[in-house]
């Protein structure tokens, strides 16, 4: 059986799945702690400092780096609830093809907000 036909038909990878959400959690709370540490060391966060950040290739890559793992994260949890509660596979592979053009489109948005330009 293929992979993709296993994936359709409902197969779990549950230690992949499991280190994944993991990793993924671990990135975004990294990044969550930053953005904490930057509001409470410049006593908030205003207009001028949020555009003096995203100036900064730097805050700009690890924001990408951020919505990556939240959109990993999101798909393998949505995924995971296509799997357990949809039964009809058909059903079942369009939320999931739905899930994931809804994910792309969010990274590709991403994409324009931080490098589009104005």
């Amino acid at each position: 059986m293929t992979r993709a036909l296993r994936q359709a038909a409902g197969a779990h990878y549950g230690w992949r799945d499991w280190l994944v959400q993991r990793v993924t959690a671990v990135v975004m709370a990294a990044y969550t702690v930053v953005v904490l540490g930057v509001a409470l060391w410049n006593g908030g966060i205003d207009y001028p400092l949020w555009k003096a950040l995203f100036a900064c290739g730097a805050w700009k890559l690890a924001t990408f780096v951020f919505m990556l793992a939240l959109t990993w994260h999101a798909w393998v949890g949505v995924r995971d609830i296509w799997m357990d509660y949809v039964k009809p596979v058909g059903v079942r592979l369009a939320l999931e093809v739905l899930t994931l053009l809804a994910l792309a489109a969010y990274i590709g948005w991403t994409m324009q907000i931080l490098w589009g330009g104005k």
